[in-house]
């Protein structure tokens, strides 16, 4: 007789999964801060993208899967020449926004980049407008890009809010591919049932391990895993919208739901009704591209460098205070093998700034890792935890990522102990961020696009109404040049 007993009654769907599905559909968003904070998030993530195409380790991903496809109606990856089918210009185009670690960031229980999910979501939508086009009918508009990404950020944010992967060992890309499947079902005109159906079916394909993000084995896919997530995504929605069934208790069905066999048999849960609140609260990379954990360590190395730059030598011991999080996910110590591993260690961050006194994507290549100082002041790093930094990194109101630097010298004297509790990003300093960011904009576009286009694509994003009534395709259209 069998160990189980597997009961085949009807079960009533998954809360969760009727929750996100009304929510995509049906949300009418109505915050103004909202839409002004996705532009920026369009901005900065496609300048990301721009960026990061100057790195061979990345375009080697980019392109169709078989050489010289065409694709009727294709969607078009910016600062490429490549027009692909839905599926695969998401993984492009999420590829190349997350590739150096430089978009947007969330973090809580759980953390993550929620820019991500333009990968899907302007694949569907420019691919939805080219062919709305050739059957006579109106394209989107980016009022409707901007509304999608507000919703999928809601989504992947929230969940994470309370929901930790990380320590299940499963990677938070799992939550893009959550967040991308209900807004590009909507987006394709899935119903409520369909977006359910997709939605089960992207709780179902379980979760990339964490494993390629932490030591020993830190390496490349850290950077691809958003696009790969994002294209996993499209593919769920498009056959969910072509009559493919789901399942109900994809969550909670005991035994072989994903909360048995993947969550330590907790419920997953929604911390908030969702709304806009994501959006309003998301966290920019501005300055560096550093894993955000390490942000404001980075901003303590950089005012630290002119007190300390003739004077490294000399060095006995560099205390860096920090929070549980970033403990668990960037102290490292030993060799660093390759770009992806470096990028993700609060010591050689640290390093870099109290060396250069800056840090770019270039910092992690192998030819600035080679200077035998970088090591030697990773070796002097005593990394130790601030229990109330901790604590506010979870408090719902100070969302902190605080980190603290005091250098002490073989003589006996030290530094002051250099504080920074939000980084530039932060929701806290977005006076001072947002010009900055506009900045960063303009930078990366400059590395792929002449001067006139650039201009053109700063004028198309500069006001919020401009852009919100551009079609889709006219705005892809300008990334290439």
């Amino acid at each position: 007789m069998s160990q189980y007993i597997n009961q085949n009654n009807q079960q009533p769907t998954d809360q969760l999964l009727i929750d996100i599905a009304e929510y995509a559909l049906n949300k009418k968003i109505d915050s103004e801060i909202a839409f002004e904070t996705a532009r920026y998030v369009l901005m900065d993530s496609l300048g990301c993208g721009l960026l990061a195409l100057s790195y061979p380790e990345c375009t080697k991903h980019l392109g169709p899967i078989v050489p010289g496809t065409i694709v009727p109606n294709g969607a078009k990856v910016p600062g490429t020449p490549y027009v692909l089918d839905p599926v695969h210009a998401a993984f492009n185009i999420g590829c190349i926004i997350r590739w150096l670690d430089y978009n947007d960031t969330w973090l809580a229980a759980e953390w993550g980049h929620p820019s991500d999910n333009l990968g899907a979501i302007l694949a569907v939508a420019d691919y939805i407008s080219r062919k709305n086009i050739a059957e006579g009918k109106a394209p989107l508009t980016m009022k409707e890009v901007l509304e999608a990404t507000i919703k999928a950020h809601e989504i992947q944010g929230v969940l994470a809010l309370e929901n930790s992967l990380n320590r299940e060992g499963l990677d938070h890309v799992l939550f893009v591919k959550v967040a991308s499947t209900a807004v590009v079902t909507a987006m394709l005109g899935g119903t409520k049932q369909q977006i359910i159906n997709a939605l089960s079916n992207a709780w179902i394909d379980n979760s990339s391990l964490r494993t390629y993000r932490h030591a020993p084995n830190t390496g490349s896919r850290k950077s691809w895993a958003a696009g790969d997530a994002t294209s996993r995504a499209v593919r769920l929605a498009l056959i969910a919208v072509n009559g493919e069934m789901g399942y109900a208790t994809a969550l909670s069905a005991p035994k072989w739901g994903f909360q048995d066999v993947l969550f330590g048999g907790k419920a997953l849960t929604l911390a908030r009704e969702l709304d806009s609140y994501v959006m309003e609260n998301v966290l920019f990379k501005i300055s560096y591209p550093a894993e955000f954990h390490a942000q404001t360590a980075l901003e303590c190395a950089i005012a630290l460098h002119e007190e300390v730059k003739d004077k490294l030598d000399d060095i006995d011991k560099i205390t860096l205070t920090t929070h549980e999080s970033a403990i668990r996910i960037i102290d490292k110590t030993g060799p660093l093998h390759n770009p992806a591993d470096r990028d993700h260690c609060l010591q050689y961050i640290v390093a870099i700034g109290l060396a250069h006194g800056n840090l770019t994507a270039d910092h992690y290549e192998d030819a600035a890792a080679k200077h035998p100082l970088i090591d030697a002041l990773r070796n002097k790093m005593d990394v130790v935890e601030d229990k109330q930094y901790s604590v506010d990194y979870l408090d719902p109101d100070k969302r902190s990522i605080a980190n603290a630097i005091q250098i002490t010298f073989k003589d006996g004297s030290s530094t002051d102990k250099v504080e920074q509790h939000y980084p530039i990003g932060h929701r806290l300093r977005r006076e001072e961020g947002i010009p900055k960011l506009k900045q960063k904009f303009s930078a990366n576009l400059a590395t792929q696009m002449s001067a006139a286009r650039t201009e053109q694509i700063e004028a198309a994003c500069a006001q919020q109404h401009t852009l919100e009534q551009l079609n889709v395709n006219d705005f892809m259209d300008l990334f290439v040049n």
